[in-house]
């Protein structure tokens, strides 16, 4: 189940974090087709937020396609974003959580690492490259 958590110094409108990090479970198998997003009502409670956030996010992901609504029942995801790489994402993420521990030990900021990924990807990664930004 996904477990939402708002960056209050974000810049990215709150319903949108929500889109995004529902998209990033689709994405690495974290939310499969037929699994259930976390109620309205709970999600609003948990993250202090107005349930029209979260309705908001809902629809905006059900407009996509990614979610379908079940009244009175609650939203199901309806596909995955999960491309062929994600039998080599488990292996990767072990080589990121190591390599994630060195950045800390050396006393990098989550923002420094933000920083020194998206340079590093920008200045690596040609136009063709399948790691463009997708919405």
């Amino acid at each position: 189940m996904i477990e939402f958590v708002l960056d209050g110094r974000s810049k990215v409108n709150t319903y949108m974090q929500l889109v995004q990090q529902v998209k990033q479970a689709l994405r690495v198998g974290l939310a499969v087709p037929g699994d259930q997003l976390p109620k309205v009502r709970d999600v609003a409670q948990s993250l202090a937020i107005n349930a029209n956030t979260v309705l908001k996010a809902y629809r905006e992901l059900e407009l996509e396609g990614l979610v379908e609504g079940r009244p009175g029942v609650g939203t199901f995801v309806r596909r995955t974003l999960a491309g062929a790489s994600l039998p080599h994402q488990a292996e990767l993420r072990d080589d990121l959580v190591a390599w994630l521990h060195r950045a800390q030990s050396a006393g990098l900021t989550r923002e420094d690492v933000t920083a020194l990924v998206e340079t590093t990807m920008r200045a690596t990664i040609s136009v063709d490259s399948p790691y463009q930004e997708t919405a």
